[in-house]
């Protein structure tokens, strides 16, 4: 048994010292009352930010009167919540699961289920882009090829070929006839915020039209308003044939949905997957609550403009930070500052200066902020940032200043 001052936890995560009691809004406070702001917003999971009153109604009141069912049974709530999303979307059928993990595998599962209808079942092979996150299933380590992700667990899953980032030549020469579908994040969140260009997912969509493969778009992170549209995929034109979605659209809440037309779920049928607490209905309630919100008029272009003031602000600072920042990316409220020195010491400095901030691959810091922020608190992510490059700048000279001495 561990000690008392050891913790029982797992150590699969590197922590923070930080410890919070409660969150307003954008805002996190200790049990000190320290206020820091949240610009991770739980890797762009509470896209409302904390204790939204209308998500609080809507769990609360929910939770007086029923908490699961299992599937089992006919859920109002959640044909609801279904029945908006296709509205607002390209698809026609939903299924709802607890995290982004498990949209994917459903996501996956369905390409390959669609092609074994088809009369094809070889057809199950899936491209995928390095620099790509999926998850931490078995499968969708397999799928987003990382090393780091992969390396101890045995042999990969079998159905993944990964092609360089943007390398169009690359991914048409691994497309085989076993080759079924493509799976791709129209802006790679952990990857380091590079968004796909829109005249690339054009062609996936012509390409795979022409091949007779599907498109799987992976919008777990851009989903529910984070790029300044419902989703990302509408910024190209163009939609996928299958799409998973988690984080934004439970605001904080577990779960994850996975979204297709009509055709791409046409294998799907009544046993083939399944879930205990997908769909339950304390999510369907805050589901329908994020959507209130989400859909209301005015709240996406809220996010667009807010999301052009900081990315104007942060070229500001790069301008004035040359030693620190390197370039600033990405579209909406997912916003990546790629760093000439580790991303690490940045977001370190940053949580010093009261600023929450979340790393990622590419040397690349990640401000993911509640949707809802308002532009006082832009002005004082800003400024917290500032002063953590500041001090950045201040500790590289010092060294120098010694050998100078």
């Amino acid at each position: 048994m561990p000690s008392p001052q050891q913790s029982s936890i797992l150590p699969t995560y590197a922590r923070s010292s930080l410890t919070f009691e409660r969150g307003e809004g954008a805002w996190l406070v200790t049990a000190e009352g320290r206020r820091v702001l949240d610009f991770g917003a739980g890797i762009a999971v509470n896209a409302l930010g904390h204790a939204h009153p209308h998500l609080v109604e809507a769990l609360t009141s929910q939770a007086q009167k029923l908490w699961h069912l299992s599937n089992l049974y006919q859920n109002p709530d959640g044909e609801r919540l279904a029945k908006r999303l296709t509205e607002a979307t390209f698809a026609d059928l939903v299924f709802f699961s607890n995290s982004g993990a498990e949209a994917l595998e459903a996501s996956i599962k369905m390409a390959r289920k669609y092609h074994s209808a088809n009369g094809q079942p070889e057809r199950f092979r899936i491209i995928t882009f390095e620099g790509a996150f999926h998850g931490r299933t078995l499968a969708t380590i397999a799928a987003g090829g990382q090393k780091k992700y992969l390396e101890g667990f045995g042999p990969k899953v079998e159905g993944f070929d990964q092609v360089p980032f943007g390398d169009d030549e690359a991914l048409k020469a691994a497309i085989g006839p076993e080759t079924g579908a493509i799976l791709i994040e129209p802006v790679q969140g952990e990857g380091g915020i590079r968004p796909v260009p829109t005249e690339r997912l054009r062609a996936l969509r012509q390409l795979c039209d022409e091949r007779g493969m599907l498109l799987i778009f992976d919008e777990v992170q851009t989903g529910v308003g984070r790029t300044g549209k419902l989703f990302a995929y509408e910024w190209a034109g163009i939609a996928p044939d299958i799409m998973a979605v988690a984080k934004g659209i439970g605001g904080g809440f577990p779960m994850g949905a996975c979204l297709a037309t009509a055709e791409a779920a046409k294998g799907m049928t009544a046993g083939t997957h399944g879930t205990t607490f997908g769909g339950n209905p304390l999510a369907m309630a805050v589901g329908n609550a994020v959507l209130d919100v989400v859909l209301a008029p005015g709240f996406l272009e809220h996010v667009q403009q807010q999301g052009l003031l900081l990315k104007q602000r942060l070229a500001e600072l790069k301008d004035r930070h040359p030693a620190v920042i390197a370039d600033v990316r990405g579209q909406g409220l997912m916003i990546g500052i790629k760093t000439h020195i580790p991303n690490t010491e940045l977001a370190k400095a940053a949580e010093n200066e009261d600023l929450l901030l979340i790393t990622a691959g590419d040397n690349v810091v990640r401000l993911l902020p509640p949707l809802v922020i308002a532009e006082a608190e832009v002005s004082a992510a800003i400024d917290r940032i500032d002063r953590a490059c500041q001090t950045l700048e201040e500790e590289m000279r010092q060294p120098m200043k010694g050998a100078a001495e």
